[in-house]
């Protein structure tokens, strides 16, 4: 109880919160603009801490944590532009609910799903911390393709009304990851003798250019609409805080499983919150009534991929607090952060600084609520969005899309690759093939292939694939959800070919 009210006391203090307030809003900020990552947030705020005591800057860094992964959700259900990695997902339900006339609804539900999937992953982590880290840490390489191969099978999920072209769209994802380098012995592949491709394309360059680039090209496709100064979003820009949080707690079930899948992806080294969005709106799917209404707008979409992708945070921390091992790149800055001030990160961690441990779970708290805080009174200025016109909408976010793509790693070359990856993108789009498989293979591509090799590499036998038991539980479930996909896409055929015959 002294170390719980010792961190406490240091969070609470009025100096560490007002820096956590700031952190916030940057991270909100910072998100909310295509290309700048909360990885990129965090490591901009790090150097800003090292005066700061530990816990403290922690509490800075946390706070624009938080703020990102819900920072993504803004231009991700305005402009139908993903801010982040993790917010991809959300993009499928919020922006046709913004287009519908809702704008302030979609907001207002990815808000307080992200408010609620925050507090739920911070008591699992206060909870569960030590065992789930154990079981996370105890997971080799088969276990990790295996993973992979289920949340592959999310594919069928997100091919829309043709199942071969979304299995192409995934397929062409998966070839672009294995462009450039190779991960394991750093041979250079599948380049073509071009110097702009030595490098690979990087993933956040294709993220924004299948999405932004393509979706921006396609608002301008109609010239009189820009003559008339027509918006990038229709319909009443108000919304109904209080009356939409009861609508997301009217889907417990939706907005906890989510949750739990966020925190247990983000225990997992190297998955993270743009693997847990799409996992969570794949459940979300198909455990839902009426899975057809998914991506036309329905509040269980944005609910799912909100409430999953935020839960990483928490799950992040467990295996960081509880093992020293982080589980992303944002929680090894953190942990980073804490060697600076010379602390031991390990297992040890919450034995010897049991007040800076219990400090970080109020900060989590904390660092919620003031983003709960500062989008409910922003929600007027994000949605100014909606009555700005398309002629002055688009050429600003593209070039915070240039920019974002150039600060990535400072090459121009990146670049050349966002026009080209962009162009194929509005090319896909006009055909009607399904964007969100191609970024999923693009995502999920070099981590399958890396732990492969790593497992066969660590032994050559292939059949630990399916005599370790976790590894075979993700295979037996990746089989099973292929199944279901492929039934569930039979019974649609049929009935649309019975409406025909009736028809």
């Amino acid at each position: 109880m002294d170390a719980f009210l010792s961190g406490a006391a240091q969070v609470l203090a009025p100096a560490t919160l007002l820096y956590m307030l700031l952190g916030s809003i940057a991270g909100i900020i910072a998100a909310a603009i295509p290309g700048f990552t909360v990885t990129m947030a965090i490591v901009l705020t790090l150097p800003l801490t090292f005066s700061m005591e530990p816990l403290q800057g922690i509490a800075v860094m946390l706070s624009v944590y938080v703020g990102g992964y819900t920072g993504g959700l803004i231009s991700a259900a305005l402009l139908g532009i993903p801010g982040t990695p993790s917010s991809v997902a959300t993009t499928f339900d919020a922006f046709p609910m913004a287009r519908n006339g809702e704008p302030g609804r979609a907001l207002s539900i990815g808000v307080w799903a992200s408010f609620f999937g925050t507090l739920i992953s911070t008591a699992v982590l206060i909870v569960a911390a030590p065992p789930l880290a154990i079981f996370a840490v105890r997971l080799g390489p088969w276990e990790y393709f295996s993973l992979i191969v289920f949340a592959l099978t999310i594919v069928a999920s997100l091919v829309g009304s043709s199942l071969q072209r979304g299995l192409i769209a995934a397929m062409i994802g998966l070839a672009i990851s294995t462009i450039g380098t190779d991960p394991i012995l750093g041979r250079p592949r599948f380049d073509f003798g071009l110097e702009v491709l030595a490098a690979g394309l990087p993933f956040l360059v294709v993220l924004i250019g299948i999405f932004a680039i393509s979706q921006l090209a396609s608002e301008v496709e109609d010239a009189d609409a820009i003559k008339r100064g027509e918006k990038l979003v229709q319909g009443e820009i108000s919304f109904r805080t209080w009356a939409v949080m009861r609508e997301v707690l009217m889907r417990p079930v939706n907005l906890v499983r989510s949750s739990l899948v966020g925190v247990a992806i983000g225990a997992l080294p190297g998955a993270g919150g743009s693997i847990a969005n799409l996992v969570a709106y794949d459940q979300a799917r198909r455990a839902s009534k009426t899975p057809e209404a998914f991506g036309k707008g329905t509040p269980d979409g944005v609910v799912a991929s909100e409430a999953g992708n935020s839960a990483t945070a928490g799950g992040g921390l467990i295996p960081l607090i509880a093992l020293g091992i982080p589980g992303s790149a944002v929680d090894a800055i953190l942990m980073a952060s804490l060697m600076v001030h010379g602390i031991s990160v390990g297992p040890r961690l919450i034995m010897d600084n049991a007040d800076l441990v219990y400090g970080m779970f109020v900060a989590m708290t904390v660092a919620s609520l003031m983003m709960l805080v500062v989008c409910v009174l922003s929600m007027k200025s994000f949605l100014r969005v909606a009555e700005v016109p398309k002629w002055v909408v688009v050429p600003v976010v593209l070039v915070c899309c240039v920019v974002g793509s150039f600060a990535l790693n400072n090459r121009v070359t990146d670049l050349y690759l966002l026009g080209f990856v962009g162009l194929f993108g509005y090319a896909l789009r006009a055909l009607d093939y399904p964007l969100a498989p191609l970024v999923l293979g693009v995502i999920l591509g070099p981590i399958a292939e890396t732990n492969l090799r790593r497992a066969l590499m660590t032994d050559g036998d292939w059949s630990l694939f399916l005599t370790r038991p976790v590894s075979l539980v993700f295979l037996l479930a990746a089989a099973a959800s292929v199944a279901w996909a492929v039934r569930s896409h039979l019974t649609a055929r049929r009935a649309r070919d019975s409406a025909k015959e009736s028809a």
